[in-house]
């Protein structure tokens, strides 16, 4: 065999064997992605179902907190009827309180006045 003949064969069997790497190389890949693929149709099984509940969910406490805006809505307008009323109550019945405070005790007074002299 000549050196030439020598060369080409050493060529073609490191050839050979590149090409049998890459095709392991590939198969490899091709098995690596197929795990993958599996793995996101696991994923999206999965997740679909809780996306859906999630906007159940979403939607219901939407709805709940338009419900508890319209009883905070209510409670305000509570709030400013009975603050309006008390201070009505204070301004009708403070004056005439103090006047029957003032009188009852100038009257207790000059009952103990009276009281003491006989």
């Amino acid at each position: 065999m000549s050196p030439a003949e020598y060369a080409a064969t050493v060529a073609s069997l490191a050839f050979a064997m590149l090409v049998v790497g890459l095709l392991v190389l590939v198969g490899s890949a091709i098995r690596t992605l197929a795990s993958v693929r599996g793995a996101v149709d696991d994923v999206r099984r999965t997740a679909v179902p809780l996306i859906s509940d999630i906007h159940t969910a979403v939607r219901q406490a939407k709805g709940d907190l338009v419900q508890v805006e319209a009883i905070l809505e209510r409670t305000e307008s509570i709030k400013g009827t009975v603050d309006s009323a008390s201070q009505l109550a204070l301004a009708a019945f403070a004056t005439p309180l103090i006047k029957i405070a003032a009188i009852t005790a100038g009257l207790n007074r000059a009952a103990r006045r009276l009281a003491g002299r006989t």
